[in-house]
């Protein structure tokens, strides 16, 4: 992954060209008025677009705050620009709507679009792959069919992810690895922790569309337990208004009893059972007939978690509510108040006794954040309930989980720094090895002086991170300042810090000096004056010998450690010539 990282973050990727008059030709096509934070996602899109390093943005917006014009642009500027374009959906309902939607903004341009999913028959996805295959398609949008070894692309120079939450890290990085240049254009109503993570650590770009259609209303989310009356009551409301019911129920082996409870309870109602068991043309056959209104209650399993839009639909009952993820729920919740009237959901839940502690807080976090645009707020919560997930692969394999983001950022910018110059990465040692100094002497942050151990590990990073003698000396006082007198264990540590400065400086690698004496090793291009070595050992009457081009011998012994110190921060002070300048 690192490897991957590096090389897109290196490599030039394809800068598209956008012909503004085409393209402003294209966007006057939105049948609505961009909001605010959907205009600047999509210019920050088109932005990345035409610069030559590859995309990798997160677009995070509600459920119909109009993410999918940012990727309809996004398409239009790659297939201007000669290129193909995948864009990659979890079920093969959205990618139904998702295509007629294409459709229906494309159908004034000469783009050519296909749909490969389930519903096409092995010779049309055959067709379809062949298309893609010479170049003739320039749009696909297809289900995981789209990431299978036998899809081949002439020119693919976009991919986008709808709902990545649905999707496991092999099947996004499998995508990536088409090509390590390709442009990554990702959608998400709630960013997984992974995601929400990487895209605040930095790794990738962040975009924000929090801003409602014009007369939308947020939905009301109300928390019960089974009880016949309160059911009716919300089933009825919607009934008698001329709208419709999602009643949400996730097990298949028992959906068709609560189709007859549902029955009990609303005798006049028409209902259709809808789970992803169906056969395809059955399946298409009741989701089009719900949709044309033929029915106003559809029992039905999360088959309709994803994309599935239809206006009239404002009342969501989800039963076992306790069972679901946040991400889902809030998905689940978007299906319904998809126009100007106002949306319920009820979530259905057992005894509070019967419930998780975790499954209590996604409820208290989902009914408790109703605003239009909660979708990124959710996803922070479910960072803190579930913990920031795996960064770096799906198992974090190797050394991974002990080397940390802040380590891999740091290589990561190595990595890049070096394939920039031109140099091969060395994925085997992809650490730079600092400077190693041994005085023997106590060098921490005795917990008797600070006891949170945050902190201190805090302070550890600052201190090493240091890059010069002023940095130090801030640090310092800010510890004195915070916390009182430096203990002689911590000033050891800053005093080993500022000679850590000095030997990278020289070039020195390698201090080791105890009570017996030792060594000090300098690096093939180190700066170390020549002429202050030799007076050194002229001087020192036996106390410095050069072993070898690249080691200088310590004789002298010395047990106090003060003088130890006081000793090699002179030599030091000999050898470093930028000292030698200031002195003069």
């Amino acid at each position: 992954l690192l490897d991957l990282y590096a090389r897109r973050q290196a490599r030039e990727g394809f800068a598209f060209p956008v012909d503004q008059r085409l393209y402003a030709e294209f966007a006057s096509g939105f049948p609505y008025e961009e909001t605010t934070d959907q205009q600047n996602a999509i210019d920050a899109v088109v932005a990345d677009l035409e610069s030559s390093l590859p995309m990798d943005r997160v677009v995070c917006g509600d459920v119909g705050f109009g993410k999918t014009e940012v990727a309809l642009r996004a398409a239009f500027v790659a297939v201007q620009a000669g290129k193909q374009v995948a864009l990659l959906v979890p079920t093969t309902l959205l990618a139904q709507q998702h295509y007629a939607t294409f459709s229906d903004r494309l159908a004034d341009w000469p783009i050519k679009l296909e749909l490969l999913s389930r519903f096409r028959t092995g010779k049309q996805a055959g067709a379809v792959l062949e298309r893609l295959k010479n170049g003739t398609v320039d749009i696909v949008i297809g289900t995981h069919r789209l990431i299978q070894k036998d899809v081949h692309f002439k020119h693919l120079g976009l991919v986008i992810i709808d709902e990545e939450q649905r999707f496991g890290v092999q099947q996004k990085e499998r995508l990536k690895q088409l090509r390590a240049e390709v442009d990554l254009l990702t959608l998400t109503a709630t960013p997984i922790p992974r995601t929400l993570n990487m895209a605040m650590s930095g790794i990738r770009d962040l975009s924000i569309i929090a801003t409602p259609p014009a007369r939308r209303m947020a939905v009301k989310t109300l928390v019960s337990e089974w009880d016949r009356s309160v059911l009716r009551e919300a089933l009825l409301r919607e009934l008698q208004r001329g709208g419709q019911v999602f009643f949400l129920h996730n097990e298949v082996r028992n959906i068709q009893k609560i189709a007859r409870e549902v029955e009990e309870l609303v005798p006049h109602a028409r209902i259709a059972v809808a789970h992803g068991q169906l056969g395809e043309r059955e399946l298409e056959s009741v989701m089009l007939d719900f949709y044309r209104q033929r029915y106003n209650v559809l029992v039905c399993t999360t088959i309709i978690e994803s994309g599935i839009d239809v206006p009239t639909a404002n009342t969501i009952v989800i039963n076992r509510a306790d069972r679901f993820g946040l991400a889902q729920l809030h998905q689940l919740r978007g299906r319904v108040g998809r126009s100007h009237h106002r949306a319920y959901a009820y979530l259905i839940v057992p005894d509070k006794r019967a419930m998780t502690a975790d499954a209590r807080k996604r409820l208290e976090a989902i009914s408790s954040l109703e605003e239009l645009g909660a979708g990124f707020t959710l996803a922070t919560h479910d960072l803190e309930i579930r913990g920031a997930g795996e960064l770096l692969g799906a198992e974090q394999s190797g050394q991974i989980n002990q080397v940390g983001f802040s380590l891999y950022s740091d290589m990561l910018a190595r990595a890049v720094a070096a394939l920039r110059r031109g140099e091969d990465v060395d994925l085997e040692q992809p650490l730079r090895q600092g400077v190693e100094i041994e005085l023997h002497i106590p060098a921490l942050i005795p917990d008797t002086y600070l006891a949170d151990v945050q902190t201190r590990l805090t302070l550890y990073k600052r201190i090493a991170s240091a890059t010069d003698s002023k940095g130090l000396r801030e640090l310092q006082v800010e510890m004195i300042d915070r916390f009182g007198l430096l203990p002689d264990a911590v000033k050891n540590l800053f005093a080993l810090a500022e000679l850590k400065l000095a030997a990278e400086r020289i070039g020195v690698t390698k201090l080791d000096f105890g009570p017996q004496g030792g060594r000090v090793e300098f690096s093939e291009k180190s700066r170390a004056d020549p002429a202050a070595l030799v007076r050194l050992m002229q001087e020192s009457r036996g106390n410095y010998l050069m072993q070898g081009p690249q080691k200088l011998r310590i004789l002298l012994q010395q047990e106090d450690a003060k003088r130890r110190m006081a000793e090699i921060q002179r030599v030091f002070a000999l050898l470093d010539p930028d000292k030698e300048k200031d002195n003069q």
